[in-house]
């Protein structure tokens, strides 16, 4: 929001300075972004022409002499070569010294020699100073215009700009006139200028209003104006509005400009002989366009409200109006329309077609409803006043009036929410100053809210009220409390577990990555998502639909745009939450990763030793163990099926689970057809691990016990191999050798598989290191013997395998 000096002190009768009045902006909440107090503008001074001669070398140039007061060159004529057609004896413009920076073309001026004659300066067109387009020639000021004074002053340029960052929830701030009233109620001066007085009319409006969608629009007020003068507006409308970075159009266009900006209140004209009947508030028919005034045709949907006559629709209501009723420098009969528009649906509108505009920023965050038929009067006044004409009597249809909302509020709050002492009194004159109604007393009081504030809905928004012009700065410092004790956990194990999966994560060389939590409602489907309660009532953007039911759409994606840019090696992770449903219950923190290309973690990768060697199942399941052993899970304890969701490649994906009901994690090479649906390519391996299924460890101990079952013997290793058929799982194996003694076999390992003939058709030999360890004694070889055969009895039995000879 942006608004100069001057034009806030029409509504704020005040002796503070700029610097005064930032910073209290700054501390009622309005927190100021920016000042331009119009430095580039001050070099430029006003000077005569004294003389002005055709240039000896071409004949669309000039040689003048320039008269730039005092101040300059000591008071002598300056020579200064011109080629402005309307560069003349006796005419009075605006001047530039060698050394000043021209903002419209974005040069610094130096001496210098056109076609052979010094020139020592510039006189200036209004382009050139960013005043207007206009550049056709130099500014030509009246005879009076004091020479040798600065120009931005004399022409009123020198009013300073501020730009302020609106909260979402301050709409009543999307003026002048409401930033006025704030930095009044904090004591900064006196409200002024805010009666709008109505302007009588004669005769009905001859158009009339049907308002066939009530619920998108709670009123609608219109009022014809007859025999008006449209043209270009006033300088001073048009400086305004230039200085906030509007583009002055004509007067009626600049009147609900201004207005907007004013009173933060969006009007529209209609030329009302391009209007056909009577108009019509409706919701949009499918198929159908608007022509808008940016000169773009928008195709509508019925969840779209417009504005149509007997032609059709012809405004996109509460975003921007149509251009086949627009209103240009030709209109003599003005329809002037003020309405209210339901603010979702206005946002709604807005992001599905691509729509930016001052009214809707208005509308969908809420504007004065009180304000409707006010903001009416108050433009057509000014239409009269600039462009003449007769008006009628207002039309007005729909609104049922403003049933103040009443908050029961208890003073004492302020102290125990923000620490601040306020006497109740101070509270209630507070809010009465920012216009609200306290009704009562005692220690709850009522308060009416004012139609302008839609955001104050409880007791907490009046604390707050209070609070910022009560001044924020006047809560007292405390320091934090000290305990005498080392203070319990802070973080929960969910955040605990997060922080050291991404620190494996990265160790493993990956990089982290934050990605949307909104897909695509087909990249859900085909993550097992797509459920109606996870779609987006009002999705930011037509691909962002559905709430993610995993985090590997995201992560493909950012690899492939990686690798269309170069970058085709990366290794990419991210813990955050996937959503299986619309209830907190159904949220699952996750942590993810996907590789590309050669960026495997063991640095096997490209080499110039050799080819590249790609990433694989193993890879992805090697990520998925470390993120797994980081977060607490018992690797030792965990098996790993064959196989995993649809999204992977059947023979190459795997899933880990605890016990026979717990999955853990899953992880794999995507399925080629998982790739083309997400348009990516190339060798892509990925995982996810479930933070939030890991059990909960143990409560340790306060004290730490020694460890009695520690063993004195050297713990021994023996080698196995088995001929399986081919269909046999390794782990299956593992398994069935482990059981054959748990006390004395501490661990099972698989170094080597192998198929080839010596083994059989439809056969593998797979080699395990069994790990032994002695607990009571040490092991004669008569142990070792009775053990050796027990492991090859039970894998005989569990999986058919025979020692390999």
């Amino acid at each position: 929001m942006k608004f100069t000096l001057s034009w806030l002190k029409d509504h704020l009768e005040t002796d503070a300075s700029l610097d005064e009045i930032v910073d209290r902006l700054t501390m009622i909440g309005l927190e100021v972004e920016a000042v331009d107090d119009k430095a580039a503008l001050k070099p430029f001074v006003i000077a005569r022409v004294l003389t002005a001669q055709k240039h000896p070398e071409a004949d669309r140039l000039q040689v003048l002499t320039v008269d730039a007061g005092p101040n300059v060159n000591g008071g002598r004529p300056v020579q200064v070569v011109c080629g402005a057609p309307n560069a003349r004896a006796g005419l009075i413009g605006a001047f530039a010294t060698p050394g000043t920076y021209v903002p419209g073309i974005d040069v610094t001026l130096s001496v210098g020699k056109i076609r052979g004659v010094e020139s020592h300066g510039m006189m200036c067109s209004e382009r050139e100073l960013q005043l207007s387009d206009e550049h056709t020639g130099i500014i030509d000021l009246p005879a009076d215009a004091p020479v040798g004074t600065p120009f931005a002053a004399y022409a009123h340029l020198d009013d300073p700009v501020i730009e302020i960052n609106l909260t979402p929830n301050r709409p009543d701030a999307a003026s002048v006139y409401g930033i006025a009233r704030d930095l009044a109620a904090a004591g900064l001066g006196r409200l002024v200028n805010g009666h709008v007085g109505a302007v009588p009319g004669t005769g009905e409006t001859p158009v009339k209003v049907v308002i066939e969608a009530p619920e998108l629009c709670p009123g609608f007020a219109l009022r014809l104006v007859r025999g008006v003068k449209n043209g270009p507006s006033p300088k001073w409308l048009q400086q305004r509005l230039i200085a906030i970075g509007q583009r002055p159009i004509n007067a009626l266009v600049d009147i609900t400009n201004y207005v907007t900006f004013d009173r933060g209140r969006p009007l529209h004209v209609y030329d009302a002989k391009k209007v056909a009947g009577d108009l019509v508030v409706r919701r949009a028919r499918d198929g159908e366009t608007v022509l808008a005034l940016n000169e773009r045709e928008y195709a509508l949907t019925p969840d779209m409200c417009v504005i149509a006559d007997a032609n059709g629709a012809d405004s996109i209501a509460g975003v921007m109006g149509g251009e086949r009723t627009g209103s240009d420098e030709g209109t003599t009969d003005v329809l002037i329309e003020s309405a209210l528009w339901e603010p979702l649906n206005i946002a709604r509108t807005g992001r599905t077609l691509g729509i930016v505009t001052d009214a809707r920023y208005r509308f969908e965050r809420g504007v004065d409803p009180e304000f409707m038929v006010p903001g009416l009067e108050l433009a057509t006044k000014l239409v009269l006043e600039l462009c003449g004409g007769e008006p009628t009597r207002i039309e007005v249809a729909g609104y049922a009036g403003y049933t103040p909302r009443i908050v029961a509020f208890p003073v004492a709050e302020v102290k125990r929410l923000t620490g601040l002492d306020v006497p109740a009194q101070t509270s209630l004159d507070i809010l009465s100053r920012l216009g609200f109604t306290p009704k009562g007393s005692g220690a709850t009081v009522d308060v009416a809210v004012p139609s302008w504030r839609p955001d104050v809905e409880g007791k907490a928004d009046l604390v707050e009220e209070v609070m910022r012009i009560h001044g924020v700065e006047k809560i007292a410092p405390q320091p934090l409390p000290s305990f005498g004790a080392v203070n319990g956990r802070i973080l929960t194990t969910l955040q605990v577990r997060t922080r050291n999966a991404k620190r494996a994560l990265a160790v493993r060389g990956m990089m982290e990555a934050v990605t949307w939590s909104f897909i695509p409602e087909a990249h859900a489907k085909l993550f097992g998502g797509g459920q109606p309660e996870l779609k987006l009532a009002n999705p930011i953007a037509a691909d962002m639909s559905d709430m993610r039911p995993s985090l590997l759409p995201g992560l493909i994606a950012a690899a492939q745009r990686n690798a269309d840019r170069g970058f085709s090696d990366v290794a990419l992770f991210e813990v955050s939450g996937t959503y299986e449903g619309d209830t907190p219950e159904a949220q699952r923190r996750v942590a993810a990763g996907v590789r590309r290309g050669t960026a495997r973690a063991d640095g096997q990768g490209r080499h110039w030793a050799g080819n590249a060697a790609a990433v694989g199942v193993f890879d992805a399941k090697a990520d998925a163990l470390a993120a797994l052993e980081a977060c607490g899970a018992p690797v030792d304890k965990l098996t790993i099926e064959a196989g995993g969701p649809a999204w992977y490649h059947p023979g190459r994906s795997g899933t880990i689970r605890l016990g026979p009901k717990a999955v853990l994690g899953t992880f794999g090479e995507f399925h080629p057809k998982t790739l083309e649906a997400l348009d990516a390519s190339g060798p892509l391996c990925g995982f996810e691990v479930f933070v939030d299924a890991i059990p909960e460890p143990k409560a340790k101990p306060t004290r730490t016990k020694p460890r009695l079952d520690l063993s004195p013997f050297q713990q021994v290793k023996r080698d196995f191999a088995f001929v399986v058929d081919r269909a046999v799982e390794a782990g299956a194996l593992t398994r069935a050798a482990a059981a054959a003694d748990r006390k004395l076999i501490t661990g099972v390992r698989v170094f080597d598989v192998f198929e080839g003939a010596s083994v059989g058709s439809g056969n593998k030999s797979i080699a395990i290191e069994v790990a032994i360890q002695p607990v009571e004694r040490t092991l004669t070889d008569e142990d070792f013997e009775a053990l050796a055969t027990r492991i090859v009895d039970n894998v005989a039995k569990q999986t058919g395998g025979t020692l390999r000879s």
